[in-house]
Order: C-alpha cells, then structure tokens, then sequence
C-alpha cells in the first residue's frame, strides 16, 4: 500500500467533486474455479485499490459525502479460514493504513444502504462482475436490468478525472512495471529460434512476472499469427523466416501495468519484405510519438500515424492516390484496423470498465463509429500526468482483404493485385509506453530493441 494520506487525500478530492450523498465502492469476490473452495487468482477491483488499497476480497467501502463518513464493511477471518489459509493480515490493521477507522461487519451493510436511500442519492459505478450486479440490485431494490442504466454518470467522471491524472508513486509503479516488461520482450527476442514452441516463450514470460512479485497485466500475446489481433493461441511451433509478434505486460505487486509490444524476426534476420513493412511501421510509431504534448488531441496522433503507414504502403505499392483523402476515407484500415493506443494505469486499459465514451473522449468529442476509429479507446487532449500506449501495426487480415476486394471498396487507394501477394504476411505491431511530462513526454522505462538492425542484433545474440 501507498501511505495512508494518499488514500485519504484521493478520497477527500473524490468527495468534494461529488457533494451529494453515498459512494458505494464493492470489492471483487473470489470466483471459484470448479467449486467454492478452488478459486481462480484474485483480482481486486482497480477503483477499490485507488481509494482504499486494500487488496482483500469480500468488502465494501462506503463514503458520505454529506457526513464525512468513511466505513469498511466486511469480516475477519474466520478459524475456518484461518486454519486453511494461515493468520494473515487483519482487516482492521489494513483499514488502518487505508486510513479508515469505521470498521462494520458486511451484515450491516444492507440496512445501511436501505436507511440512506431514503433520504440520499447513492452512487456506484458500473459492475462488470455478475456477483457484484446481483448484490447491487439486493441492497438497492433493483431489478438487475437495470442496475447498469442506473450507475452514476457523476461518480464516473470524477473517477476518471482523478484517476487519469498519475501522482509520482503512481510513475514509480508504473516505471516498475515497464521495467519487468522490458525483460520480458528481451527474453522473448532471445528465445525467438527455430524449433522453439510459442508455448515456451508465453510460460518464460509469465515466469519473469511472477518472479518479480507480481502478475501479467494481461494474457499474452506470442504468435506468429500477428494478424490476429489478440491471438492467445501458443501452439504454434516458431520455423526460420517467420515473423514473431509479441505483445505482453507485467503487473506489479501493486497492480500497476506494463503493455508492449515488439515483432521479431525467428532466427535473427529479417526478409526484404518483412524489414519493409516493419520500417514503415516504425516510422508511423516515430511519428506518433514527436506529437505527444498537453493539449494534443490524441485523435491527431492517430491520424498522422495513419498517415504515415499510408505514405510508407504507397511506397511499396500497395495503396495510392492522395495520402489525406485515402486516411479520410478509411483505407488505411485494410492494413490498420485498430486504435494507435490507450491509457494505463492500474489497468493496462485503464478505467475500461468506466466506459470508454468517458476514458478517452468529452461531451464535445464523440467516440466514432466507423470502422477503425471505433476501436480508437483514446481520442481527446491529452493532459499532463497521462499515461498512454502508442501502439501502431500493419495486419494483413486474408478474410477482410477477399471481402474488400470482392467489393471493390476503396480501390482507387488500395492496389489489390498488389495486396493480394501479401497475403500470407501476417502483422507487425510496435509499442511503447509514455507519460505527458510539461512540454512534452517521457518514455516510461529504458528503450529496448526497435529497430530493423537493434531487434536483429538481438535475436541473433
């Protein structure tokens, strides 16, 4: 845990941008894998751990924003518990560093609730979880349909504003996590040989997390596959000439993430071709990166990476025509289909689950609906204290190359015949991770291999 001001000052500022009645913040259960006792590894809910830090499932923490009030409620271990799991922590010494000395068994908690509500607003925020849906709906009276439509639009605003905005512990973190990222993508490049299974690289990978303290901040991607976006199959065996796509994090003991991403040539030496498409692919990241600033729409940065592949496909031959009316058009997403990056914090998609339309865009800035820029999760200014992903790629996807053809879509900036060769290609990505600093940005953790010859010399280690 941070030190207890943190909490209370976090949950101070979260109070005053409210001014109106109760915050409701359920802690995630534990989930049982095959039955009760056999559970699946715990995730606490990142909003809980921002406020309170207490990484326990089973409990709710309760703010009054008329009163002042600050309550856990939640139980102590039982003997039961005890005897399987050992004598941990107390709940109580944890609400103690969280800062909070109203501790109330999780019993209480339903009458609580039903005695506010009638004279005060309660505000929670969207359960992602069945089990947190169903308690919601029993302590409020709702029907379950609804309790989604009826989170509170004001508690997630002032959550995304806050938590947006990283303090310097939070970097700390954050710089941990890229670091043990950094060893994974190094050890990913090293193990990239002939004969080695995707299998061995993913298990490596999740070896270097765990043995740093922590977790993966997602499941990996390790394929080489690279046109599927989010392949999460290992079964491939890696052959001499192929290209492997590795997009994977580290989660700190204090579930703070890491998210890169690096494309390597199995063996150490790229094909003409392939070192093509990684360059133009490295140059859209490049010129990205030289427009991170405060006050930069992250939308432009997109779009001038867009730009930039175009420029780079135009001079393979695969695309034509105007560089800027092709990109308004959407061509580009033949090759482009996702969004240039993220935020990321104590989610390696930070605040998601908040919604996205609230994450990465305003009121005045309305999150597209057209292919591409659908799946862009960050479009408004960026501020300071921002940490974001900057994430461009080229996927050569066949199914959506046969059904663009066949209707012709877009031709007059897409040579097909040309694409056509490509097929078999698969995808290159390149990631990075990035706080808005003052003027400009800092790259979170030390640079590792991102270019055609350091990747290389990597490999061939």
């Amino acid at each position: 845990m941070f030190q207890t001001s943190i909490y209370q000052n976090r949950r101070g500022i979260l109070s005053k941008n409210i001014q109106d009645g109760i915050l409701v913040f359920p802690a995630n259960r534990e989930l049982g894998m095959n039955f009760a006792d056999n559970v699946y590894h715990f995730r606490q809910d990142s909003t809980f751990l921002y406020y309170f830090g207490i990484d326990q499932p089973d409990i709710v923490g309760v703010l009054d924003t008329d009163t002042g009030e600050e309550i856990i409620f939640g139980d102590e271990l039982s003997i039961d518990a005890i005897i399987w799991m050992g004598a941990l922590e107390t709940l109580a010494s944890k609400c103690e560093k969280a800062g909070i000395k109203d501790v109330r068994p999780k019993k209480e908690l339903a009458p609580f609730l039903e005695k506010a509500k009638r004279n005060q607003a309660i505000h929670y925020l969207p359960p992602y979880r069945h089990d947190i849906q169903i308690d919601l709906s029993l302590w409020l009276d709702l029907p379950i349909n609804l309790v989604n439509k009826k989170a509170s639009i004001p508690f997630i605003k002032a959550v995304v504003a806050q938590r947006s905005i990283k303090e310097e512990v939070e970097l700390v973190e954050l710089r941990k996590a890229v670091d043990i990222t950094n060893q994974m993508h190094l050890k990913a490049m090293e193990m990239a040989q002939p004969g080695v299974e995707e299998a061995e690289i993913a298990a490596e990978l999740q070896r270097i997390a765990q043995a740093s303290g922590g977790q993966l901040s997602f499941p990996s991607i390790v394929t080489k596959n690279g046109e599927i976006l989010h392949n999460h199959y290992h079964g491939n065996t890696l052959k001499e000439g192929d290209l492997l796509l590795v997009d994977a994090g580290a989660e700190t003991a204090m579930h703070y993430a890491g998210d890169m991403s690096r494309t390597m040539p199995v063996g150490g030496k790229f094909s003409q071709r392939q070192k093509e498409i990684f360059e133009v692919v490295y140059g859209a990241h490049q010129t990205a990166i030289e427009g991170l600033r405060p006050g930069e729409r992250f939308l432009d940065r997109h779009l001038a990476a867009a730009a930039a592949l175009t420029d780079g496909l135009k001079d393979l031959g695969l695309m034509k025509g105007d560089t800027q009316e092709a990109v308004a058009a959407g061509a580009h997403t033949l090759f482009f289909q996702c969004g240039l990056g993220h935020m990321m914090g104590l989610d390696v998609h930070d605040m998601e689950n908040l919604g996205e339309e609230y994450v990465g865009y305003t009121d005045t800035l309305q999150k597209s609906k057209e292919f591409g820029l659908k799946s862009l999760r960050l479009g408004k200014e960026l501020e300071k204290g921002y940490v974001i992903t900057i994430e461009p790629g080229i996927y050569f996807i066949p199914q959506l190359i046969d059904q663009w053809k066949a209707n012709k879509h877009l031709e007059q900036f897409i040579n097909y015949d040309v694409v056509e060769t490509y097929k078999d290609f698969g995808g290159i990505r390149q990631e990075e991770d990035f706080v808005i600093t003052d003027n400009g940005y800092e790259l979170l953790g030390e640079e590792i291999a991102k270019t055609v010859e350091a990747v290389e010399k990597e490999v061939s280690r």
